[in-house]
C-alpha cells in the first residue's frame, strides 16, 4: 500500500464541516417544502457550482443541447440571445460558429473526469454493484432509525447517536459477509466509536490529499444525497432553534467513510490501488483547475441564452402594456392572496368576474409566524416559512366550550380507532384475517373510489366532526393549557403584527368594506408529496390557520384603535374574513360566515358569485395545460382531486420563472400564465425602505428556493428529483424510495415537471422585477451578503422598474446596474 500522509486535525475538521454545509436540507413528507438544492454553494458562481457538481455527483447542469436547439428552431431563442450569452461568457465565437459546433460536436457524450468513490471503483473492477449494496444497507438502517412511527416494530435505540446506532447494527449485520465482504463486522468493531476521531483516522488511512479532500467528501455525501439531505435538515432545525450541537450530517459522513475504508481493506488489490491512486491525482489536479469542460461550457451558454430569451419576453410585457392611472371608485372588496404562482391565474379571473374586487399579493403566512394547535392534537404545527422561527402558539376552538370538548373526544376516539385498525391490518398474525373476510368488505368502496364516486381519504378541509357538530372553527388568540401555561398573542404583539402586515402589503388606506385574506391549500389523494402542493410560506401546511389569525387580529377593536394612533385608519364598516383557495379545484371557502355582520351579507353573496365564476374560468384555463378535452372539462378538473390513480392532480408551481414586486396596477392587464409570483408593494409608502428590505431578504429568497428546486428537478431528476411517482414507496413517514430500495429521493417527482410529452417546467432562473429606487436596493444588497450572493453569482436575475412601469435597469453584479435599452 502507498505511504500514508497524515492530514492535520484542523484541516480534516474544516473539510468535513465544509462538505456537510454543501448539502441542502430535505423536509419530511408531512411538511414537504421547496428548498434550493444548491443552497450551501450559493456563495460561488452558478457556473462554478455546476462544474463541481458535474465532477462530484455526475450531475447535469442543463437540459440536453437538443432542447435548446429545438427552442432555437421555434424562434423562442434568437441569434441575438445567443450573441448576448456568448458575450457574457467571454467567448470569441460568432453565433454561426457556436451553433455549428453544437451540431457537430458530440457534447451529449462528454467523457470528462468524475470523482469515483472506492465503492464505485470496486463495483467496476468486480462488475458487481457494491455501491448499490452499500446504499441499500445504509438506507435500510436509516429508515428504521429515523422512522416517524410508521413501523409497528422498530429495533433501533433512538437514544444512540446516528453514528453509534449504525455502528451497533453494522457490527452484527451478517448480510455484508454473506454478500462477500469477509471480515466487515470485525473491521467495524475495531473503528473508534466517536465519529470525530473516526473521520480523521479514516481520511488519513485512505491517504487523501489536502487539496482533493473537499471534492472527495462532497462526492461521497452526494452518493447518498437523500439521507444526507435529511440529516442536513436536522442540523438546520437545531441551528435555527439556537442549538449549535447538531452534527447529524457529519455523523452520516462517518458512516460513508467507514464503508469506503471497509471496501479498501477487504477488496484491496493492485488494480484497486492503481485506480484509487489515479483518482486521487486527478482530484488534486481538478481542485486547482477552474476551467470547465467544453461540453459544460457550451451547455451553460445555451442555458444563458434561454434565460435571456425569457427575460426579453417579460420585459416586453411591461413595455407594451397600457396602465390606467385614473382614480377608481371605492372597491366593494379587496382579496389578499398568497404570492404563490397559482394565485396569479385565479386573481386575473376574479378581477374579470367582478371589477369591484381588487386583488393583492402577499406571503401566505400573512406575517403571522405562529404555531397552530388543533383541537384533539398534542403537537402544534409551524405555520411559517422554514427560514423563520415561530413566535406564538394559538389553538383552534369552536363556538363554545362544550363543543370544544365534544370535538376533542370525537377526534381522540377517531385517532385511537385509526391506530388500532392500522395495527390490525399490519400485525404479523391479524393481517391474514384482514385480507380474507375483512378485505372483502372493502369491495364496494374500492369500486366507488375507483370511479371517483367517493374519496379514498377524507377531504383535507374535513375533520370528521363537521357533520356531527354544528360548530364554528375559530382560533383562540390567548389560552391556558391544562398545566396552567399561558399561550397566545399579547395585545402589544397583536398590534405590532397587524401594523407590520398592513405596511408590508402597502395596505394602509382606502380599505374596502370587505377584505378577504385568502390562504391556500390543495386536495389530493394517494399523493405522498401532497404537502408540497400546500403553502410553503406556512411550512407545508394550508394557510387556513394564518388567514384566521390575521382576520381575527385585524377585526379586534382595540387593535384598530391603536393602529389609528399609528396613522392606519381602518373604517368601522371594514370587516376582514378568512378564506382558503383550493389550488386543485379552484374553489374558495369562506370561513366563519356566521360571524360576518348582516350589513355585509348582500355583498358577500356577490363575492361568492364572483368566486364561482372565477373558479370555472380558472379550471378552464388550467384544463388546457393539463390536456383535458373540452367535453366535461370542469368536471374532469374537479375529479382529479379525488382520483387515486392521478399522478398529476395539478401542476403546483411548475413554470415559476418571475417574482414581480410592484403595485397591482403594473400587472393587472398582464397574463403570466400562472408562472409569476406577484407581491404587492408601493415604495412611496415605504419611507425607511424597511419593507423593501424584508421583501428582498425573505420572499425573494423563498421564491428563489422554489424556482431552483424546480430547475434542478427538471435538468437532473436522477440526482435532484424524486423519480417516477408510480414506483414510490413511502419509508418511515419521512420520504420516498423509488422502488424497493436505494437512497431517499429528494426534490420533485418527474410527473411534477413533465406531462409525458413535454416539459411543464422549463429551466429558467428566477427573474426578480422590483419597482423601487436602485440605490435603495443596492444598499440592501450591500448589507446582506447572502442575497447579494444570489444576485452576483447569477442564481437569480434582478431588475428594477421605473416610475412609468417599464423594466428599466438590470443588476450586473458588484452593486452595479445597467440601463436596459
Amino acid at each position: 500500500m502507498q505511504t500514508q500522509n497524515n492530514i492535520k486535525h484542523g484541516t480534516v475538521s474544516a473539510a468535513v464541516k465544509n462538505a456537510a454545509s454543501k448539502i441542502a436540507p430535505l423536509w419530511s413528507l408531512e411538511n414537504f417544502v421547496a428548498v434550493n438544492p444548491y443552497l450551501g454553494m450559493a456563495d460561488q458562481k452558478f457556473s462554478k457550482v455546476m462544474q463541481q457538481l458535474n465532477i462530484t455527483a455526475n450531475a447535469k447542469a442543463t437540459l440536453p443541447i437538443s432542447f435548446y436547439l429545438e427552442a432555437l428552431n421555434q424562434a423562442r431563442i434568437t441569434n441575438d440571445d445567443i450573441q448576448e450569452a456568448l458575450k457574457r461568457n467571454h467567448s470569441n465565437l460568432t453565433v454561426n460558429e457556436f451553433i455549428q459546433a453544437l451540431i457537430e460536436d458530440d457534447i451529449e457524450n462528454d467523457q470528462s473526469f468524475r470523482v469515483k468513490s472506492i465503492s464505485e471503483l470496486c463495483s467496476e473492477l468486480e462488475e458487481k454493484d457494491w455501491k448499490r449494496f452499500m446504499i441499500d444497507r445504509i438506507s435500510q438502517w436509516a429508515a428504521s432509525y429515523f422512522d416517524n412511527d410508521q413501523a409497528i416494530w422498530n429495533t433501533q435505540d433512538k437514544s444512540d447517536s446516528i453514528f453509534q446506532s449504525w455502528k451497533k447494527e453494522a457490527e452484527v449485520d451478517r448480510s455484508t459477509e454473506l454478500m462477500g465482504l469477509k471480515g466487515f463486522r470485525s473491521l467495524i468493531k475495531e473503528l473508534p466509536n466517536n465519529y470525530l476521531e473516526l473521520n480523521e483516522l479514516l481520511i488519513n488511512k485512505l491517504n487523501i490529499h489536502d487539496e482533493s479532500l473537499d471534492l472527495y467528501l462532497h462526492s461521497i455525501l452526494m452518493s447518498l444525497g437523500g439521507w444526507a439531505g435529511f440529516t442536513s435538515r436536522i442540523d438546520w432545525d437545531a441551528n435555527l432553534a439556537g442549538d449549535q450541537e447538531s452534527h447529524a450530517t457529519e455523523e452520516l459522513l462517518a458512516i460513508l467513510l467507514s464503508w469506503e475504508y471497509a471496501f479498501y481493506k477487504i477488496k484491496y488489490s493492485k488494480e484497486l490501488e492503481k485506480e484509487w491512486l489515479n483518482d486521487k491525482v486527478k482530484m488534486s489536479l481538478l481542485a486547482n483547475d477552474s476551467d470547465q469542460s467544453k461540453a459544460l461550457a457550451y451547455q451553460l451558454i445555451m442555458q444563458d441564452a434561454f434565460d435571456i430569451a425569457n427575460q426579453r419576453q417579460i420585459i416586453s410585457k411591461f413595455e407594451n402594456q397600457k396602465i390606467d392611472n385614473d382614480v377608481k371608485e371605492t372597491k366593494k372588496a379587496q382579496a389578499i392572496f398568497c404570492i404563490d404562482v397559482r394565485s396569479e391565474l385565479f386573481r386575473r379571473n376574479l378581477e374579470a368576474a367582478d371589477s369591484g374586487i381588487e386583488t393583492m399579493g402577499f406571503a401566505g403566512f400573512f406575517a403571522f409566524p405562529v404555531k397552530f394547535l388543533q383541537l384533539g392534537h398534542n403537537e402544534a404545527s409551524n405555520q411559517c416559512p422554514v427560514l423563520l422561527n415561530t413566535t406564538h402558539t394559538i389553538k383552534e376552538r369552536t363556538n363554545n366550550s362544550q363543543n370544544d370538548l365534544n370535538a376533542i373526544k370525537s377526534r381522540t376516539l377517531k385517532q385511537h380507532v385509526s391506530r388500532a385498525w392500522h395495527s390490525f391490518k399490519l400485525g404479523a398474525i391479524s393481517c391474514f384475517s384482514f385480507v380474507g373476510p375483512v378485505g372483502l368488505s372493502y369491495l364496494p368502496k374500492l369500486f366507488t373510489d375507483s370511479f371517483g364516486l367517493s374519496r379514498p381519504f377524507p377531504h383535507p378541509n374535513e375533520d370528521g366532526i363537521n357533520k356531527k357538530l354544528n360548530h364554528i372553527k375559530r382560533v383562540d388568540l390567548n389560552f391556558t393549557d391544562v398545566e396552567g401555561n399561558t399561550y397566545g398573542i399579547s395585545d402589544e404583539d397583536q398590534l405590532s403584527m397587524a401594523e407590520s402586515t398592513l405596511r408590508a402589503m402597502s395596505l394602509t388606506e382606502d380599505f374596502a368594506r370587505t377584505v378577504m385574506i385568502v390562504g391556500h391549500g390543495s386536495s389530493t389523494v394517494n399523493n405522498p408529496h401532497a404537502t408540497g402542493l400546500d403553502c410553503g410560506a406556512c411550512g407545508g401546511n394550508t394557510g387556513e390557520a394564518n388567514a384566521k389569525v390575521a382576520a381575527a387580529v385585524l377585526n379586534q377593536p382595540k387593535v384598530r384603535a391603536r393602529l389609528n394612533e399609528k396613522g392606519i385608519h381602518i373604517p368601522s364598516e371594514t370587516y376582514f374574513i378568512a378564506c382558503q383557495h383550493d389550488t386543485t379545484t379552484d374553489e374558495v371557502t369562506i370561513y366563519n360566515e356566521e360571524l360576518i355582520p348582516a350589513s355585509h351579507h348582500a355583498e358577500i353573496e356577490e363575492i361568492k358569485h364572483a368566486l364561482k365564476v372565477a373558479a370555472k374560468s380558472s379550471r378552464k384555463e388550467r384544463a388546457s395545460r393539463m390536456n383535458i378535452e373540452a367535453l366535461d372539462l370542469d368536471f374532469k378538473v374537479l375529479s382529479r382531486s379525488k382520483d387515486w390513480s392521478q399522478v398529476r392532480p395539478e401542476w403546483g408551481l411548475a413554470g415559476c420563472s418571475s417574482f414581480i414586486v410592484a403595485p397591482r396596477k403594473r400587472t393587472q392587464n398582464l397574463d403570466f400564465g400562472a408562472k409569476a409570483f406577484l407581491h404587492s408593494y408601493d415604495w412611496h409608502k415605504d419611507t425607511e425602505f424597511g419593507v423593501l428590505e424584508l421583501i428582498m431578504t425573505a420572499p425573494m429568497v423563498v421564491t428563489s428556493w422554489i424556482n431552483l428546486q424546480y430547475y434542478a428537478s427538471t435538468v437532473d431528476n436522477k440526482v435532484f428529483g424524486a423519480g417516477n411517482k408510480t414506483l414510490h414507496n413511502v419509508v418511515g413517514g419521512l420520504g420516498v424510495l423509488e422502488g424497493f430500495g436505494g437512497d431517499l429521493r429528494v426534490g420533485l417527482p418527474w410527473q411534477s415537471v413533465h406531462d409525458g410529452t413535454q416539459y411543464q417546467h422549463e429551466p429558467q432562473r428566477l427573474n426578480v422585477v422590483i419597482e423601487a429606487p436602485i440605490d435603495e436596493m443596492s444598499k440592501i444588497l450591500e448589507k446582506h451578503q447572502s442575497i447579494r450572493d444570489l444576485c452576483d453569482n447569477e442564481w437569480i436575475y434582478l431588475f428594477a422598474m421605473n416610475e412609468e412601469g417599464k423594466v428599466a435597469y438590470q443588476y450586473t453584479g458588484d452593486l452595479e446596474w445597467k440601463i436596459i435599452k
